[in-house]
């Protein structure tokens, strides 16, 4: 989905590792919520609570996802999924713009 209607958006940014990854807050009206954002190149640590779908729309960078050993390269227009409490690291690679799920 390229248009997201019928949203509340935070004002207020969510800035991590000095301002190289940010991100804001959309809220739909059945309680969901999506991030959208911009990661700088740099290498990154993440924690999930629930389990999150990260959608590159553009740029590339590479996953290690929890309980694997090899990077995964992953470009604009695909995706992949992290499952809930655990970890994963982004090495990206070109500056990123993503939209991230979270799922119950």
């Amino acid at each position: 989905m390229d248009l997201f209607e019928n949203v509340k958006v935070e004002k207020n940014a969510n800035v991590y590792f000095g301002g190289k990854v940010t991100s804001r807050n959309i809220f739909f009206t059945d309680g969901t919520k999506k991030t959208l954002g911009v990661m700088l190149p740099g290498t990154y640590e993440f924690g999930t609570e629930k389990k999150e779908i990260m959608e590159i729309q553009s740029g590339m960078l590479k996953v290690l996802l929890p309980e694997e050993i090899d990077w995964i390269e992953i470009k604009g227009g695909t995706s992949f999924e992290v499952p809930a409490n655990s970890k994963f690291k982004l090495e990206v690679l070109e500056l990123c713009d993503y939209c991230c799920s979270y799922v119950d």
